[in-house]
């Protein structure tokens, strides 16, 4: 289907299943025990089209339509509705009332808006980012409008840009910046990891199974899981908020028992977090013998966390091989490779020091990656970042990736556009495309026909001459105290020292913070070869993350060499 799109799609499946259910939102903020709210095909297509009619007359095709609301319902009629009157969507997160959000102000500044879509809940704050008597900008709080009178005569798709949205990236090296993200993106993308996910049904997913998602819509993991794959794949999406499943995770794990077969997925910290904070008592009756795919992207997978959360609800029916180990990016849409082939996630080790020199040697003891399968499609290969030359099978290397999910490059940025995309292979293997791959920035080696991540190339900390990568140092500290860490390399006036900032819950009087430092200097010495220079315990929330979760460790040096950080230990 060549011309196939999220809105051809949802256009077909309100014509075919107008009484289907689309989408299950349950509000935990309303009532502690949920409220649910569901829309069918035939009510989300009608208020998508009414919204496209209302936006019309606030635009024209190819103007921006920012998304600044909560999770929920009006959030998805607001994305598709934008898209349906050939506005660029925008989907944000929703700014805290009485804090400044830069991260907003920026993209507003980026993308010139012509309308921000929102709710009556949240209309004073999103106004007030575009509220500076520059320009005429909509507010339309969606919730308040009359969506449901009948649609309008005439609901073609129009003709607008190739952009359907703008994903803006996380930030965890850099500012965040627009990924122009096409209808054939997001639908070649879909397609990609279908077969990865639901491997055992030929790629589709079976009769009677629901996307089970808390992930937040303004995240590329989360716009695929809990809105795009919904009515791209024709099932029912179970949905709640982030905060819902933060305040209490076994509302997520409740969620999936309650259906036959269920595709959800987290990133690792969620994997971690509900595995100790759930007790017998939430877990009572429940059936997780229906889970057929946990993704678990958006950072990078902890083998002990794997094997934790394996643990801790096997006995509740959960299967090990359902743990689908994810990596991708927003550049290529969200997805680039997976565990696949419904095998266990497997942790292999790595000797640590011929990892620091660019080469992947199995050892018994050493630095354990969990492996990934290499998909058809999107391509994946190991290129030497300097020469652009495929690298042998054991040698570290960048990643590239090469498909039809990959995105055209940066909105209004091309200086940065033309350093990751359209890259230029040399020398590749017969029968692979020499021109526009998407270079990751992240560093893997291909082991016995595997995939494995060793991290961010700009994460890479060099301390007396030698590579060491920050999350191998992070899941060391981890493994003591159990919080969030950022390993970062700070300069001084003769060399670069490695630094770790480490979250740390303080008890009242609590003696163990000098027996913290010594153990982490240990662990670190014994595994790593390193001395700590500097050791900074802060409480919980302390360390800067991207809005999925990602610890922005650019951000920590600057704070550290500020003296920013409120020590615990002083």
């Amino acid at each position: 289907m060549p011309n196939a799109s999220i809105l051809t799609v949802l256009r077909e499946r309100a014509g075919v299943s107008p009484g289907d259910t689309a989408f299950t939102y349950t509000d935990y903020d309303r009532d502690p025990d949920g409220v649910a709210e569901t829309l069918t095909y035939a009510q989300l297509y009608r208020r998508t089209l009414n919204l496209a009619e209302e936006l019309a007359q606030h635009g024209s095709p190819g103007d921006r339509a920012l998304i600044i609301a909560p999770q929920g319902l009006p959030y998805i009629v607001a994305f598709l509705g934008a898209m349906q009157a050939g506005f660029i969507a925008v989907p944000l997160s929703a700014p805290v009332p009485g804090a400044h959000d830069e991260r907003t102000s920026a993209v507003v500044t980026d993308t010139e808006p012509a309308v921000v879509l929102t709710t009556a809940a949240l209309f004073d704050v999103a106004a007030q980012y575009v509220d500076d008597g520059a320009a005429v900008i909509a507010v339309i709080a969606v919730d308040t409008l009359d969506l449901d009178s009948p649609e309008p005569e005439h609901a073609d798709v129009p003709d607008g840009p190739d952009i359907a949205y703008l994903q803006y990236t996380s930030g965890s090296t850099r500012a965040p910046a627009g990924v122009m993200i096409s209808h054939r993106n997001l639908y070649a993308n879909f397609e990609q990891l279908m077969p990865d996910y639901v491997p055992q049904y030929g790629g589709a997913f079976p009769p009677g199974n629901v996307l089970v998602s808390w992930l937040p819509f303004y995240h590329d993991m989360g716009l695929m899981l809990g809105v795009a794959a919904p009515i791209l794949g024709g099932v029912p999406g179970d949905l709640m908020s982030p905060i819902a499943f933060l305040t209490r995770p076994a509302r997520w794990l409740q969620a999936m028992a309650r259906h036959r077969t269920v595709v959800t997925g987290g990133p690792n910290f969620a994997l971690d977090l509900t595995a100790r904070r759930t007790d017998d008592a939430d877990l009572a009756d429940l059936d997780l013998s229906g889970v057929i795919s946990l993704i678990c992207g958006a950072e990078r997978v902890d083998p002990t966390t794997v094997e934790r959360f394996n643990e801790r609800f096997g006995a509740f029916g959960f299967r090990p091989e359902a743990i689908m180990p994810s990596y991708g990016l927003a550049e290529a849409t969200v997805f680039v490779a997976s565990g696949s082939e419904g095998r266990v996630p497997e942790a292999v080790e790595f000797g640590a020091d011929e990892l620091t020199e660019g080469r992947a040697v199995r050892r018994a003891g050493g630095t354990p990656l969990l492996r990934y399968g290499v998909a058809p499609s999107p391509l994946v290969l190991i290129v030497d970042a300097e020469t652009r030359r495929p690298c042998p099978e054991g040698a570290v290397g960048e990643i590239w990736t090469h498909g039809e999910n990959v995105s055209a490059g940066y909105w209004r940025k091309p200086d940065q556009t033309g350093t990751g995309f359209g890259a230029t292979l040399l020398d590749g293997p017969a029968g692979l495309p020499e021109h526009d791959w998407l270079r990751t920035g992240d560093r893997g080696f291909i082991s016995e026909g595997d995939l494995f991540i060793v991290g961010r190339i700009k994460d890479m900390l060099i301390v007396r001459g030698r590579n060491h990568y920050s999350e191998d140092i992070e899941a060391t500290v981890r493994e003591i105290t159990r919080g969030r860490v950022a390993a970062i390399a700070v300069a001084d006036e003769q060399s670069e020292k490695l630094v770790t900032i480490i979250e740390f819950k303080q008890r009242d009087d609590d003696p163990e913070l000098t027996g913290v430092k010594s153990d982490v200097t240990a662990a670190i010495s014994r595994a790593h070869g390193l001395q700590v220079a500097d050791i900074v315990l802060v409480a919980p929330g302390s360390i800067p993350t991207t809005t999925s979760g990602k610890i922005r460790r650019s951000a920590c040096v600057e704070q550290h060499r500020q003296g920013q950080f409120v020590r615990l230990d002083t």
